[in-house]
């Protein structure tokens, strides 16, 4: 997640105009590079399931079938001014890097980094070394630079035919609602939520019309598109709504928007990689600018993420001619007490 690990022992958050920092290690793991090329078991995936912007890469991994490619770290849900930590394994170690902490990465490669320390990553595990954390480019990488290593039937989530319209639809989700709610739960002034407020909802608004008459944002099926918007969505009532005062309305009081996010997240790959205890840890307990008792909210009811949607009738099939991957591997399964519609195979349960 790209946020600040400045300052407090949590790092500090609110400016008086929020905005992004987004110069990110812009290397790329690509068929026919010298120095990062595309080789099975070479790369570690370090994500956190708190992060949108890292289970971003988590539910394409997953879509595409790349589990036995590239291989995944977990970092705990909460982390200090000094980065991410492996707090959730064995020793407070990786398992493969055999690091306490992200950060180790980073410097292993840039002894003197001077920017925030941010998953998803990927290291190269035979130096140790950070190779980028570029998270846009990552997952049109593994849809675009490691297809011979997709599994049979995976989806096409960045068609060529599409690329300019799904480009299109992807900016303005990112600048006015991946990182419109950032810009309301972090603004330091009056003025500059009220501005941040308005962009977010009319851009709500704008995705509620669309997706009226489609199943999807762009196409006859899931795309890169659906992946970046679903993660927004699903923070949406458990922390934006409250934690970051995006408080016209719950997801749950948007229509369309509802029963598209709930048709995603019933969809194998979308839901079965959402961690809801993680997410409200993670934004209740660091951002302690924002909520200084640390105090994390029992709620929302999540009975309703299964729920029928209805969205069938607009046509569309989730994986076009493709077929769903199957159960995440044993080992990267969301806690059932974490996601209560998560069963024993892994899979989301309707």
């Amino acid at each position: 997640m790209s946020e600040d690990t400045s300052g407090s022992r949590q790092g500090t958050y609110v400016e008086d105009d929020y905005n992004r920092d987004t110069a990110y290690i812009e290397d790329r793991i690509t068929r026919g590079s010298e120095q990062w090329p595309v080789e099975a078991g070479r790369y570690r995936l370090i994500v956190a399931r708190a992060c949108p912007w890292a289970n971003r890469a988590i539910i394409v991994r997953r879509l595409l079938g790349l589990e036995d490619a590239i291989s995944m770290g977990i970092c705990g849900p909460t982390h200090d001014s000094d980065s991410w930590t492996f707090d959730l394994d064995e020793g407070g170690l990786d398992p493969v890097l055999r690091i306490p902490r992200i950060k180790d990465a980073y410097l292993a490669r840039f002894p003197d980094y001077p920017k925030g320390i941010t998953v998803p990553a990927i290291v190269d595990v035979p130096s140790g070394k950070v190779v980028t954390n570029d998270f846009p480019q990552i997952t049109l990488d593994l849809s675009g630079e490691w297809t011979e290593h997709h599994r049979k039937g995976a989806p096409d989530l960045y068609p060529e035919a599409l690329r300019d319209e799904i480009d299109e639809v992807n900016e303005r989700v990112y600048t006015e609602v991946n990182n419109g709610v950032y810009r309301c739960g972090f603004a330091g002034t009056q003025k500059s939520y009220d501005a941040a407020y308005e962009r977010l909802f009319t851009a709500l608004d704008w995705l509620e019309e669309r997706l009226s008459t489609r199943r999807y944002l762009v196409g006859e099926t899931i795309t890169e598109a659906d992946v970046r918007l679903f993660t927004t969505l699903a923070r949406f009532d458990a922390v934006y709504h409250g934690h970051f005062k995006c408080n016209r309305s719950k997801l749950t009081e948007m229509p369309v928007l509802w029963a598209y996010a709930r048709d995603l997240f019933q969809t194998p790959g979308f839901g079965d990689t959402t961690d809801f205890t993680h997410i409200k840890s993670h934004y209740y307990e660091v951002h302690q600018d924002i909520n200084p008792t640390g105090v994390v909210p029992a709620g929302p009811d999540l009975s309703g993420w299964v729920t029928p949607h209805g969205r069938e009738s607009l046509g569309g099939r989730p994986f076009g001619d493709g077929t769903p991957p199957g159960p995440p591997p044993e080992g990267e399964r969301v806690p059932t007490a974490h996601n209560p519609h998560v069963g024993a195979n892994g899979l989301v349960e309707v």
